[in-house]
């Protein structure tokens, strides 16, 4: 059993199956990917993919433990090796982080300003996507860590640390009957179309929450996943947005 046989196999997995996209991916051949996977499952005795002719079809349920296996193995792999490149070159290395749009927008850039002018030698990668997204990215181990609100909970291999807190207001433009009031009701937002989040995103989750312990729909009447695109529309008059922000205030003016 070789280290690259198991990489091939959660390749494999990772590009859903599709062999010719996995040797893509790795910068070699189509034939040789194969050729390792059965020599794999040979020396295991059992198969890690059921196959219709020459095409992958699934990962039997001895392979999908096996992959499971075999992610931990490269993760170990991959940390000895960072552990050897701390020692060797403490200052120097790559960090990999995944998260959304709004905390690299709002919440990161003057932590990664100062980090880079800490560790010049240190280069940054971001990923961005849907906590979902990203905390799949940490989870498969193409991102060192994941910072957001929302999702990673639902992952049992990875352990969440609290960063920071967000505050929470209501957008609305100057004219609005809600701008004359100093707080707002969950009963008083449901007069109101809203706009805000797409499901899945910055606060979406604990909004939804909110409105049905008060027993209330929501009236959405317009998502979007950027901070930015939403407070467009609050400024035509599309509705109500509940923003998440970390710290300082925020205002929607026309």
């Amino acid at each position: 059993m070789k280290l690259q046989q198991l990489r091939y196999i959660v390749e494999v997995v990772n590009h859903n199956l599709n062999v010719s996209s996995t040797a893509e991916g790795l910068y070699t051949s189509q034939p040789g990917i194969s050729k390792q996977v059965r020599m794999l499952e040979d020396e295991l005795g059992i198969q890690i993919f059921a196959r219709s002719g020459k095409h992958l079809t699934q990962v039997t349920p001895a392979g999908q433990e096996i992959i499971r296996i075999a992610r931990e193995v490269l993760s170990k792999v991959d940390a000895i090796k960072s552990v050897a490149g701390e020692h060797t070159w403490p200052d120097k290395g790559s960090l990999y982080i995944a998260t959304t749009h709004t905390q690299a927008r709002y919440a990161l850039p003057g932590v990664i300003k100062g980090f880079i002018e800490r560790y010049p030698r240190v280069s940054l990668h971001m990923h961005q996507g849907s906590p979902t997204q990203i905390a799949e990215a940490v989870s498969k181990g193409n991102a060192d860590f994941a910072i957001a609100t929302e999702a990673l909970h639902l992952y049992d291999d990875l352990v969440m640390l609290p960063c920071y807190h967000w505050n929470r207001s209501i957008v609305v433009t100057p004219d609005h009957p809600l701008a004359a009031t100093s707080s707002v009701t969950i009963e008083a937002l449901a007069q109101y179309p809203l706009v805000t989040y797409t499901f899945g995103f910055t606060g979406r989750s604990e909004l939804d929450t909110a409105f049905n312990r008060a027993g209330l729909t929501p009236r959405i009447v317009f998502t979007a996943t950027d901070a930015d695109v939403i407070k467009t529309y609050v400024r035509l008059g599309l509705g109500v947005w509940r923003h998440c922000q970390h710290g300082g205030r925020s205002a929607c003016r026309s």
